[in-house]
C-alpha cells in the first residue's frame, strides 16, 4: 500500500473504532482488487434491497473520479486525437480514468428473464457465469450472509476462478440458523458490526468508501 492508502485506512479506524476487526479483511480486499485491476480484470457487484443500491454506488465511485482527478494518460488522448483531430482533445480532457466495474442489479430485462424462466435465486449467478473470467473479482453484498441469489453468485465465482469478497454482517448464528455462509464462501470477508440491517449497511458504506478511495490512491495517485 502507498502512504495515501495507509492514511485513509488508519483514519477510518480512528474515527470508527468498532470497525477495527475489519482492518485485516479491508487490506486483503484492497490487495486483491489492486491485483485484479492491474492485470486488466473487472469487478462484479451484487446485492439486494439497500445492498443493491450500494452495488450501484460502488460502481459509481470506481468508474470515474471519486476523491482524485483521473486525467487520461497521454497515449489515450493521442489515440483519440489521431482518430478525431478536432474533437479528440476535448474527449480526452473530459474522459476520466476508470476501474472496470459492473453492477449486476441494474440489468432489469436480463434479471427478470432469469427470474421468470429459470429461478429468482439465479439472477446474479447467471451474470457471474456470463461475465466472470479468472482474475476478475465478485463483491457479494448481504447483511445476513444468507441471501440465496448472492450465495449462488459466490458459488459460481468459486467454481469458475473468479475471486470473491463478501461485504456482510458480523452477527453470529441465531437459533436454527447456520453461521454466515457467504463469509465462508468468499476469499475475503468484510463482516461489519451492527445491531440491525440499517446499522450494518451504514458501516458497509464506511468500509466501501474507504476501499474505493484507497484503490484510487493506489492506482491513480502520482
Amino acid at each position: 500500500m502507498n502512504a495515501t492508502a495507509n492514511v485513509l485506512i488508519d483514519r477510518l479506524f480512528e474515527e470508527h473504532p468498532s470497525l477495527e476487526p475489519c482492518r485485516g479483511p479491508l487490506e486483503g480486499a484492497l490487495r486483491l482488487l489492486v491485483k485484479c485491476f492491474r492485470r486488466g480484470g473487472k469487478l462484479l457487484v451484487c446485492g439486494n434491497g439497500g445492498s443493491a443500491a450500494d452495488s450501484e454506488h460502488i460502481v459509481g465511485e470506481l468508474m470515474k473520479g471519486f476523491r482524485l482527478r483521473r486525467p487520461l494518460d497521454e497515449k489515450s488522448t493521442a489515440r483519440l486525437t489521431r482518430q478525431f483531430p478536432e474533437e479528440g482533445p476535448v474527449l480526452g480532457e473530459k474522459l476520466q480514468g476508470a476501474l472496470p466495474a459492473i453492477s449486476l442489479v441494474s440489468q432489469v430485462s436480463l434479471t427478470s428473464a432469469v427470474a421468470n424462466d429459470t429461478s429468482p435465486d439465479m439472477v446474479f449467478a447467471q451474470q457471474v457465469y456470463g461475465y466472470g473470467r479468472p482474475g476478475d473479482v465478485l463483491l457479494a453484498i448481504s447483511t445476513s450472509g444468507r441471501a440465496a441469489n448472492v450465495l449462488n453468485a459466490a458459488k459460481v465465482a468459486r467454481a469458475f476462478g473468479v475471486s470473491s469478497v463478501a461485504l456482510t454482517g458480523a452477527g453470529g448464528a441465531s437459533a436454527g440458523e447456520a453461521a454466515n455462509p457467504l463469509a465462508a464462501l468468499c476469499d475475503v470477508a468484510l463482516a461489519a458490526p451492527g445491531a440491525d440491517t440499517a446499522a450494518i449497511q451504514e458501516n458497509h458504506m464506511r468500509l466501501y468508501h474507504c476501499l474505493c478511495a484507497a484503490l484510487e490512491a493506489q492506482l491513480f495517485a502520482k
